[in-house]
């Protein structure tokens, strides 16, 4: 790589007159992590740390307990060692969550250590997004220097869906990080053809495995391939390392799985989302295959593609349309892809640039061509893979995709400003600037009146910047104006670039988020999809309805809010038992008992329409109910005597009522309530035993408060594989126990069955 310019800041301080004195006297050429460090670097470092964590940290406390179907599992986890070695629902290890349970671990441990809370549970994941930060800093700056790596840090912390995930409780914070350090280890690896921390990306990424099953192994076949290609090392020995690599992996990530499958299935906890009781089938099946094909059964859409329907989605099988522009569309762009058109400019350029380079690691050429690879590798096949899998795929699922972006973004920007003073590099360069200024107005206008100024400004802020790079690179070489004209459009076009997804953090940080689906920024129009994904329009606003399972909110998307930072999805609905609020989603009125109610709505009763998907007893599928204190009170009079206080169908409803007394409630069903967890006979096995108290379930036809009977089974909960057994429970119950209302909700006592009755 050559340049007509002398370098301003150059991200290889060892590359230039010293590089053939290096090469004759055989000494290997310094890297970036071996230069001196510049006065402004460790202070710079700080402060992206501390804005990370700034960010993250900022009204945590908004969103309650998050997603509280994995909250009440860390609330379990936090009281019995069993439910937090398995990931139970419940203390009473009734079931697991539906993923395997690493993700919980930590937030668990923060529970157990510092009592049950918002903060407790969500500092670890914030925390996560910070070494996640640390971590993608550390693997830039190595070959690029610390000006690449702080923007690369810098475009990280400010994707929205980042800002989304890290201070949420889904597992996908601990996976990016998981597999952001797997990366660095590949390329620590790499660059010395290092066994050590190719085997410790083995085992990173078997603890990836066991945070979010095969999601973990996206990326394994491009850092696989680029090792046993581009290692410097013979080929047997690369292949044996790879092999290393495997076995650790298999390892780090085996164990759990090979304790599960061999412990007695009557005395562990029903494994959630499966149908038959076993872990490998929902490894394979809908967290894994299922997920690829559409065909997962058990799910809210299970066996849509099997059955011979797309679904209201064409080609994504009911979750939103598949193809190579998903990562643009209404709902998912404003989350990833601000700076992904530039990141696949800088892939490409980078890859021209460094292709020359040899294979051996005295060239800084070759290593930063292997980060390339790395980093763009596993943004292509995970990209790839998001656009066209036809089972169920949420927006928040691309946070996955924030560090490939936010590297490939660094190290571009690097290597083009090092070739400036080429026409080829400086017209790339400027090019992405425009194209970055030009994407942003676009998501910006698709959230209608939020911040309208601000698209404007960074469109031409973006432009001028263009301009100023194009400008700058040709000017007389040494010259200080020109330098002065580069350093300044450098930073407007950085301005510019991440001003948009900047606005869109502050936005997400600014209100409470909770459910099981969630979104950062505002919302936007267009943004809903999935089954009966229905436009409406009220007192002037555009949005959606009744699209579960596959809106960016699940079933709604209220209208759009100009406010700054505050946004559409405004503040709490209800509050969280114990205080912490939960997080709502604006546009959309309380449904009371029944979650979600008509979006626009003024009034608190759900009715059937506003809940027609969001069927099950006591609250919805995808949002929990709020409990009420004479319910809460309920569950705790005399629950040491049981084993469960209470049982509901589906997790969501069971974890609200969980979360607010404290004490364990049944998922009957799991999380789609179709889990054929317990068996009608087992739990009927359980109430002779006097082992559970209370049955919640809902009055027929009920509105408001009840929020009404839901779609798939009403009273019975979801239908699907296993959702007869839900049924069949809450039929076996209503026929024999007397149903009592207590805080709105209808409790069964079980322990009281009608005369005449068993």
């Amino acid at each position: 790589m050559t340049t007509a310019v002398p370098p301003l800041d150059s991200p290889f301080p060892e590359r230039g007159p010293n590089a053939a004195a290096d090469a004759a006297t055989d000494q290997a050429p310094a890297t970036a992590a071996t230069a001196p460090r510049p006065r402004w670097e460790r202070p710079a470092y700080l402060a992206l740390l501390l804005g990370t964590a700034a960010l993250l940290l900022w009204n945590l406390s908004a969103s309650g307990y998050a997603n509280s179907f994995y909250s009440a599992a860390v609330q379990a986890g936090s009281e019995s060692w069993k439910a937090f070695f398995f990931g139970s629902s419940d203390a009473g290890n009734s079931i697991t969550v539906d993923k395997p349970p690493a993700a919980l671990w930590p937030m668990a441990l923060s529970v157990r250590l510092f009592g049950l809370g918002s903060w407790q549970i969500l500092v670890p994941q914030a925390l996560m997004g910070v070494g996640t930060t640390a971590v993608l800093y550390a693997a830039v700056r190595r070959q690029f220097g610390p000006a690449a790596a702080l923007l690369s840090g810098a475009a990280f912390a400010l994707t929205p869906v980042a800002a989304l995930m890290f201070r949420f409780n889904n597992p996908d914070a601990l996976l990016t990080l998981l597999l952001t350090v797997t990366v660095y280890c590949v390329l620590r690896a790499l660059d010395g053809a290092h066994t050590k921390w190719l085997v410790l990306a083995g085992a990173v990424i078997g603890l990836a495995f066991l945070t979010k099953t095969l999601q973990a192994f996206v990326i394994l076949p491009p850092l696989a391939l680029l090792y046993a290609v581009c290692a410097p090392t013979r080929l047997r020995r690369r292949l044996g390392q790879l092999l290393l690599a495997g076995l650790a992996m298999v390892v780090a990530g085996g164990w759990w799985v090979a304790i599960v499958e061999l412990w007695p299935a009557g005395s562990r906890p029903y494994i959630g989302g499966s149908q038959n009781n076993s872990f490998l089938e929902l490894t394979l099946g809908y967290n894994g295959l299922g997920r690829i094909s559409g065909d997962e059964v058990g799910s809210v859409g299970g066996g849509a593609r099997r059955a011979g329907g797309a679904g209201a989605g064409g080609g994504g099988g009911g979750w939103g349309e598949t193809g190579i522009d998903r990562l643009f569309s209404a709902n998912i762009g404003g989350q990833i892809s601000w700076l992904l058109p530039a990141a696949l400019i800088m892939l490409v350029a980078g890859l021209v640039i460094t292709w020359r380079a040899r294979r051996a690691t005295d060239s800084v050429e070759s290593m930063a061509r292997a980060a390339f690879l790395a980093w763009g590798g596993c943004l292509l096949i995970t990209g790839l893979i998001f656009s066209y899998m036809q089972g169920i795929f949420h927006e928040y699922y691309t946070v996955a995709l924030a560090p490939f972006v936010a590297a490939l973004v660094g190290m571009g920007v690097a290597v083009l400003w090092e070739e400036r003073g080429g026409l080829a590099a400086s017209l790339t360069l400027s090019a992405t600037v425009a194209l970055t200024a030009w994407w942003s107005y676009v998501l910006l206008g698709r959230a209608s009146g939020y911040l309208p100024w601000l698209r404007w400004t960074v469109l031409a802020a973006g432009l001028l910047a263009a301009a100023g790079l194009l400008i700058g690179s040709r000017w007389r070489p040494g010259s200080r104006t020109g330098g002065r004209l580069l350093r300044g459009a450098a930073a407007l076009g950085v301005g510019a670039a991440l001003a948009g997804p900047f606005a869109y953090c502050l936005t997400t940080v600014d209100s409470g988020r909770s459910g099981s689906i969630v979104t950062a920024g505002p919302a936007v129009a267009g943004g809903a999809g999935g089954p009966g994904g229905m436009r409406f329009k009220r007192a002037g606003a555009e949005g959606f309805r009744g699209g579960f399972p596959g809106g960016p909110q699940g079933a709604t998307q209220g209208a759009p809010q100009g406010g700054f930072p505050g946004g559409a999805q405004g503040g709490p609905q209800g509050g969280m038992p114990g205080g912490a609020p939960q997080g709502g989603q604006a546009g959309a009125a309380p449904g009371g008992q029944g979650g979600q109610g008509v979006p626009g709505a003024a009034g608190g009763a759900g009715g059937r329409g506003a809940r027609s998907a969001m069927g099950g007893p006591g609250g919805g599928l995808l949002n929990g109910t709020k409990a009420s204190a004479e319910a809460t009170a309920a569950l705790r009079a005399n629950a040491g005597g049981y084993t469960w206080a209470a049982a509901a169908v589906g997790a969501q409803n069971a974890a609200s009522y969980q979360l607010a007394s404290g004490e364990p409630v049944m998922p009957i069903g799991g999380f789609n309530g179709s889990d054929p967890s317990p068996t009608l006979a087992k739990f009927q096995e359980y109430v002779k035993a006097g082992k559970i108290h209370y049955f919640i379930g809902q009055n027929d036809g009920g509105t408001g408060a009840e929020g009404g009977q839901g779609a798939r089974g009403g009273a019975g909960g979801p239908g699907g594989p296993g959702g007869g057994t839900s049924s069949a429970i809450a039929e076996w119950v209503k026929a024999g126990f007397k149903a009592t209302t207590i805080g709105g909700a209808t409790f069964y006592d079980l322990t009281a069955p009608v005369s005449g009755t068993s």
